[in-house]
């Protein structure tokens, strides 16, 4: 043994070097390493996709990608509302990474390919891409997501579909406010006033005609997602000469024909827990243009169709998170070593690591089964099935996203709360998904709406759980109680219903995840998953999987 004396200096000792850490996971094929995906894009009938889905994979796991999207959350979006002379601006500037982001999500069809190319599988097929950038960055999500969810609310006003459809499909991408007509375009929302929040018709924006489709607008909106977007779908009360006509759907573009910028005054940025590298805002409206979709009135019928679909990229949103989650936390626990060997061979850790897996999966597995739902070639039966399939699955998948994060950040352990990984930007960002496009009590409530008002969509629900009746003794009992509660329910007095609201939901979401994972995950995983969520002896927490669980063939899956 080397003896040293007192203030004797050490040279090259080992507190010198940087061992037992994990190398960066950087320049990795997102697509073609999470098996799951592959394997359920093929199921859902978007095996055709595979090539550009390995593409976009690639992309988003490149470093340099990586990088854009930390730099777009640390340098986050910052509001000019005047130019130097005292001219109303009202632009914000973002971070060159940020419109390189979003760049990338345009040209690779995130956006709008679903309807630019329609064909079998083609809303599945965009799902993917769309998680694959959200896993990576999600903020630039939000537009992407509107801009495809947008379509579906315009398509049937031609007086505005003609002139900016074509613009919504294009995948190039122009972030400038130009006078000239841009060649592509992104949308935004406004909807959410000072004085209501989910309760759109308390709003006090109103609109009056200028003849034809045209109205100008006067009010406020307390949330405008993506300030910078191209137009936007806004709710006011309009009326025509003397005429009340109720709550409608507008348009209003951010440059009118003839290169004028329409009044949109942007009052304040909002200073959010995540989502950072997205700008939010206040806007006020004084004179603003904006062209009825729709009816005149019949506002909320019109921007349901756009709100269903942004409910879907929520969960898409989540699933995307819960996926990175799995993927830095099982990264780590493979290179990290404690007590003698790798992290994910100490099964306390294997059981956590697995669990979060089967979460991210079956969220995986529930985003595409509803991206299914929303294909052109759609029966009536797929479309009662998603009007009460899509509250469900946005109520609990994105309930559970906070949590998963949080244990992935525990994964890595004091790492995973530092900004140098992304767990920590995950981690504030899952919540938001929980929030946008309604938040727990008002999704819960749309389940029973669904229910009162398209009572085919508790058949069709009903129905689609039956296809796995028999292969599990334990989901069987767990979809007779979640029918028998939904039964019984119907008919109840309002104030009883919205009690049991929250529970019905849960319910019937773990009831179709259950069954998605029977008929598309290997039997380890349902088998594993079913018996952590619905058998006897389950637990609150994640790692707590029952006995005889095959956790290290589940971590390696993934």
């Amino acid at each position: 043994m080397t003896s040293f004396s007192r203030g004797q200096r050490v040279i090259g000792a080992a507190t010198h070097y940087v061992e037992n850490q994990p190398p960066w996971r950087v320049d990795v094929d997102e697509y073609g390493s999470n098996a799951p995906l592959v394997s359920a894009v093929d199921a859902f009938g978007a095996g055709w996709a595979d090539v550009a889905l390995r593409d976009a994979g690639a992309l988003v796991g490149s470093a340099g990608f990586q990088r854009d999207a930390e730099l777009a959350n640390v340098h986050t979006p910052v509001l000019h509302t005047h130019d130097r002379w005292g001219f109303r601006l009202d632009e914000v500037e973002y971070d060159p990474s940020y419109h390189r982001v979003i760049s990338a999500a345009l040209a690779h069809g995130a956006h709008t390919s679903a309807w630019a190319d329609p064909r079998p599988g083609a809303h599945v097929a965009r799902a993917a891409t769309f998680m694959l950038f959200a896993q990576v960055e999600p903020g630039h999500a939000c537009p992407v997501s509107m801009t495809h969810a947008a379509v579906a609310s315009i398509l049937d006003s031609p007086w505005v579909a003609q002139d900016w459809l074509p613009r919504l499909y294009s995948r190039v991408y122009e972030p400038r406010l130009t006078p000239e007509a841009k060649p592509s375009a992104l949308i935004g929302m406004a909807m959410t006033e000072k004085q209501g929040g989910s309760d759109v018709r308390a709003g006090t924006t109103v609109g009056t005609s200028m003849g034809g489709h045209a109205y100008q607008l006067t009010g406020h909106k307390w949330f405008c997602s993506a300030p910078m977007s191209d137009g936007f779908l806004v709710l006011a009360h309009t009326r025509r000469g003397s005429t009340e006509e109720g709550l409608s759907c507008l348009f209003v573009p951010r440059m009118l024909p003839h290169g004028m910028r329409n009044v949109f005054r942007l009052q304040r940025l909002k200073d959010k827990l995540g989502n950072r590298a997205n700008a939010s805002a206040e806007v006020e409206f004084d004179g603003t243009i904006g062209f009825v979709l729709g009816e005149p009135g019949r506002g909320v019928r019109t921007i349901i169709e756009m709100v269903q679909r942004t409910r879907l990229d929520c969960v898409l949103g989540t699933a995307a998170g819960m996926r990175q989650s799995v993927a830095e936390a099982v990264w780590h626990a493979r290179d990290r070593r404690a007590f003698g060997a790798p992290l994910v061979d100490q099964p306390a850790m294997t059981a956590v690591l697995a669990d979060l897996a089967l979460e991210s999966e079956a969220a995986m597995l529930t985003g595409l089964r509803l991206a299914q739902l929303f294909e052109a070639e759609a029966s009536d039966r797929d479309v009662a099935l998603r009007r009460l399939a899509t509250p469900v699955a946005k109520y609990w998948v994105c309930k559970r996203g906070p949590h998963h994060a949080y244990e992935a950040v525990e994964c890595l352990g004091g790492n995973g709360y530092t900004e140098a990984f992304p767990l920590a930007r995950r981690y504030r960002e899952q919540p938001v998904m929980a929030i946008w496009e309604g938040s727990g009590n008002v999704i819960a409530l749309d389940v029973l709406r669904a229910l009162t008002r398209d009572p085919g969509s508790g058949t069709a629900f009903a129905d689609e759980l039956a296809t796995t009746t028999g292969a599990s003794s334990a989901l069987d009992a767990h979809v007779e109680r979640a029918l028998s509660l939904l039964r019984g329910l119907h008919g109840a007095e309002p104030e009883e219903a919205q009690t049991q609201a929250r529970r019905l939901t849960e319910s019937l979401a773990l009831a179709f995840q259950a069954s998605l994972m029977l008929r598309h995950a290997p039997s380890v995983d349902a088998e594993a998953f079913i018996a952590a969520r619905l058998g006897d002896d389950r637990s609150a927490q994640y790692g707590a999987l029952p006995k005889g669980t095959d956790a290290a063939a589940i971590v390696a899956r993934h």
